[in-house]
């Protein structure tokens, strides 16, 4: 388990770094003489994954870079540049090591009571939070921080065998954060999400006197080689879990959860219900 002091304002970026790594990538493969279709089996990575490194936008995993490494005969170098990569000055570690594992993850799950996630956050939604921030933010980092919340939303359309699964507390949506018509979009989007195939969402009713995640929020991912990670934030700090035997409880609460939230067709109903009263 690993604690480091982490703000808000923590997303992931896109420096100048990681679009200087993907155009190496870049231009070994045309030296190979292939397409981004041909090397993605060969990486064991897919295509829309290796277009998202070579255009600076994901973080190249550990295991991408071996492999291209080797199917490139890129002479260290590739190994060498991901060493200086970096995805936001003073991204707490463990925040970017978390985002690495989630652009990769097969399976993520995550339990909010405090506000919507950040991967259903509509831009007015998203941007009303940042309005509200303290110590205040400027224009600039406003869209900055956007622009990296909007990138990690890809994710839910990019990855469509990763299965996400989302349990929200009814009073993220009653509280109406931005006004009537800020809620209405939010609805709307989530409703959209929720019927992806990859994609599952719950509410906990209010109604539910109590429940296992009355903890605190948790998110917890399970990585290609069946890997489990978690973490958990607070006002200015976030929890990484590693320990196999930490995860273990935080999988037992979320799976309780699951069970005493509302099944994914009364969430539906309950949500399209709300969506009607605003």
């Amino acid at each position: 388990m690993h604690q480091a002091s982490q703000g808000r304002s923590c997303e992931p970026g896109v420096p100048d770094s990681l679009k200087a790594f993907g155009a190496v990538v870049k231009s070994f493969r045309n030296r190979a003489g292939l397409t981004q279709e041909e090397l993605a089996p060969l990486v064991q990575y897919s295509t829309p994954t290796v277009a998202s490194i070579e255009q600076g936008r994901r973080f190249p995993p550990r295991e991408f870079v071996e492999r291209a490494e080797e199917v490139l005969d890129a002479f260290g170098t590739l190994r060498g540049a991901a060493r200086y990569l970096s995805r936001q000055k003073g991204l707490a570690n463990w925040f970017k090591q978390w985002a690495q594992f989630e652009a990769e993850a097969i399976t993520l799950s995550t339990y909010e009571c405090r506000l919507i996630p950040g991967l259903l956050q509509t831009e007015a939604y998203a941007r009303t939070l940042f309005a509200n921030q303290l110590p205040p933010l400027d224009d600039d980092q406003i869209e900055a921080q956007w622009a990296a919340r909007a990138e990690r939303q890809r994710l839910l359309r990019e990855r469509p065998n990763t299965a996400f699964s989302f349990i929200l507390e009814e009073h993220l949506f009653l509280r109406r954060t931005g006004g009537a018509e800020v809620t209405r979009g939010l609805l709307d989007h989530v409703l959209g999400l929720a019927a992806l195939r990859n994609v599952e969402v719950q509410v906990m009713p209010v109604a539910r006197e109590a429940h296992a995640g009355l903890d605190g929020p948790v998110q917890l991912l399970e990585t290609p080689e069946n890997r489990w990670f978690a973490y958990s934030e607070g006002q200015r700090s976030g929890l990484f879990v590693s320990d196999s035997k930490e995860i273990s409880v935080l999988q037992m609460r979320y799976a309780r959860m699951r069970s005493q939230a509302l099944s994914l067709e009364d969430s539906v109903s309950l949500l399209q219900r709300m969506r009607g009263a605003v």
